[in-house]
């Protein structure tokens, strides 16, 4: 039975985080256009793509795997934006809001795993 995405918090912070990590993104150097700038965008992108594709899968289980490989993609996240701070490529104010916006959607992401597993 496919879900409608849309209706969950999750993909809600998901989606909120790729447009962040996008537009805090655009004054990366370019010799890092197809470097960590691009890393972090894909890992950013892949969460609410991921709770998508899960959500018009069949099975629970599908269902789960697709919601564990988009909390993966937000720590991720959540490690590039530090790692980019440390190298000068993200102030250190861009880079705590997307450590605590990561950090938000992981926690939601878990707390919907766990509730799916409990039914």
């Amino acid at each position: 039975m496919p879900r409608d995405h849309r209706k969950l918090t999750a993909f809600s912070l998901a989606d909120d985080l790729a447009l962040q990590v996008y537009g805090l993104t655009t004054r990366f150097e370019p010799t890092e256009h197809y470097g960590l700038r691009l890393q972090i965008r894909r890992a950013a992108v892949s969460v609410p793509t991921n709770i998508v594709e899960g959500a018009a899968r069949e099975s629970q289980a599908e269902f789960l795997r697709f919601l564990e490989i988009a909390f993966g993609s937000s720590r991720e996240v959540v490690y590039l934006a530090d790692l980019s701070r440390r190298l000068g490529f993200l102030e250190a104010a861009g880079a705590e809001r997307l450590t605590v916006d990561g950090n938000r959607v992981a926690a939601t992401l878990g707390a919907l795993r766990r509730s799916l597993r409990a039914r």
